[in-house]
């Protein structure tokens, strides 16, 4: 086992810089010469970059890669990257007072801004020409701009650690001035392989430019899929994630900060549940690479520096079965299907309608199937829920298909084997006068999910908290990081 570990920094963390310096860089580590290295940091965009360069996480506000690949108006997109410029010159005058370090700074973005309006441009009027459709080059397009944030921060903060007297190194693994079209695992050995832990603090890109497209496999979660496979592939001791917020039993805001209790211990298990209703621990398919490998995850929240933060690793059974967290989704779309015909075929309607939602890149967060109906309920924008709609009655005409908004609220927990569990929670949200629209739970039983209408959510994560988190004393989770 090796000694370093490897540490993601996420982009509401990178934005305070003052912060990553002294609770992630140089905590409990005296000067800067002592204690500092045996550490790989991946890091993400500054915060907000990501929503300007593709569109919006959360509202869909259409950034520079929308505006392209959706523009009726000619050079929207090109005021987009305007803003964006003016953005990055805002961010570097915060960190960089010595007017010529702001100057490089901005230089090396614009450098990189330029290549991208004369790429984009180029291919506008490319595909002006009818022999060429612009829609077989965006998934490219959507890389080269992801990947202008991750080069930002990581380049900036090189910089700022060298001002320090740290032996930082950009590790760009962008491939911004390389033409190789390697896999992710072979861009990382050949960035890595003349690297000295020992002596060197390695500051890596968050995206990498693969041969199959970061972007496309693994969407916004590229970034967690860079740095699970650092870890495995230079072997590691721990990796640690450090965010804005605790790994807690609920969100703070709606069950109060005395009720919260962050998690100490917990399994890859709850990882994934968690990464299906949109708050990533950690993508899948990168705890997935960690917990094949033994590689223990660590949740740090990057503004209490003291806390141990939570351990995930892939044996962790709570000694008490038991919830350990309310999580849930709002803005979720229910698309209904029935068909009369269903009946006894549905392997072949849930095949065709999976197709049809993996066409537009739906996010399935939990569905349900009987004799004649399969409901799916998606995390995506209300344009993206008509078009699959759409082409479901073009494939099924007879098929009656009804959209509605609801919500998913979920208990999570390593072990909830608990007779009664279930009846518990329904009754809680019966005495709140909630209505269930469809419950699931799995005899793995590591989550339970409720559907409710979006107006009942925050109630729903309360009282539930209440009844299945708040009566347990979670000192053991908490003291076992």
């Amino acid at each position: 086992m090796k000694a370093h570990t490897v540490e993601k920094i996420g982009g509401t963390s990178m934005s305070d810089y003052a912060a990553v310096r002294n609770n992630i860089i140089l905590k409990n580590r005296g000067s800067a010469a002592q204690g500092i290295y045996q550490r790989i940091f991946v890091v993400s965009a500054y915060g907000g970059i990501t929503d300007l360069l593709l569109e919006h996480k959360k509202s869909g506000k259409p950034g520079i890669f929308a505006l392209f690949a959706g523009s009726e108006e000619e050079r929207s997109w090109g005021e987009a990257v305007d803003g964006l410029r003016q953005r990055v010159e805002e961010i570097n005058a915060d960190l960089f007072e010595d007017p010529q370090m702001r100057m490089r700074a901005n230089a090396f973005m614009g450098e990189r801004l330029k290549d991208t309006e004369r790429c984009l441009s180029d291919l506008e009027r490319l595909c002006q020409h009818g022999h060429f459709a612009l829609e077989v080059h965006l998934d490219t397009v959507s890389e080269m701009l992801a990947s202008l944030g991750e080069a930002h921060s990581a380049w900036n903060t090189v910089q700022l650690l060298r001002q320090e007297g740290i032996n930082a190194r950009f590790v760009d693994l962008t491939g911004w001035h390389d033409g190789g079209q390697l896999d992710l695992d072979e861009r990382i050995v050949r960035a890595f392989a003349d690297i000295d832990l020992s002596r060197e603090l390695p500051i890596v890109t968050g995206y990498a430019h693969t041969r199959d497209g970061l972007m496309k496999t693994f969407a916004r979660g590229y970034s967690e899929m860079t740095f699970s496979r650092i870890a495995v592939l230079t072997g590691a001791r721990e990796a640690i994630i450090h965010k804005e917020y605790h790994l807690s039993s609920a969100d703070p805001r709606l069950v109060g900060e005395m009720k919260a209790v962050p998690i100490g211990r917990t399994n890859y298990d709850v990882a994934d549940q968690l990464a299906n209703l949109g708050m990533e621990a950690i993508h899948p398919r990168a705890a997935k690479s960690l917990r094949q490998r033994e590689i223990p995850l660590r949740v740090m929240n990057t503004f209490e520096p003291e806390h141990s933060g939570t351990l995930v690793t892939g044996d962790y059974v709570s000694e008490t079965p038991r919830v350990e967290i309310i999580a849930g989704r709002k803005n979720i779309y229910a698309v209904e299907c029935f068909d009369q015909d269903m009946m006894g075929h549905t392997t072949s309607y849930d095949r065709a309608i999976n197709d049809i939602i993996a066409r537009f890149k739906g996010s399935v967060v939990t569905k349900d199937i009987n004799a004649n109906t399969i409901t799916h309920f998606l995390a995506n924008n209300l344009k993206t829920v008509k078009r699959i709609g759409r082409v479901i009655s073009e494939t099924f005409p007879d098929c009656d298909i009804q959209v509605r908004k609801v919500a998913v609220v979920s208990a999570i927990g390593s072990d909830m084997k608990v007779p009664g569990m279930l009846s518990r929670a329904v009754s809680a949200l019966a005495q709140s006068g909630i209505s269930i629209l469809a419950v699931h739970q799995s005899m793995r039983q590591v989550d339970m999910q409720f559907v409710i209408d979006e107006c009942d959510y925050e109630q729903a994560v309360k009282c539930l908290h209440q009844a299945l988190v708040e009566v347990h004393d979670h000192g053991e989770a908490i003291c076992a990081a």
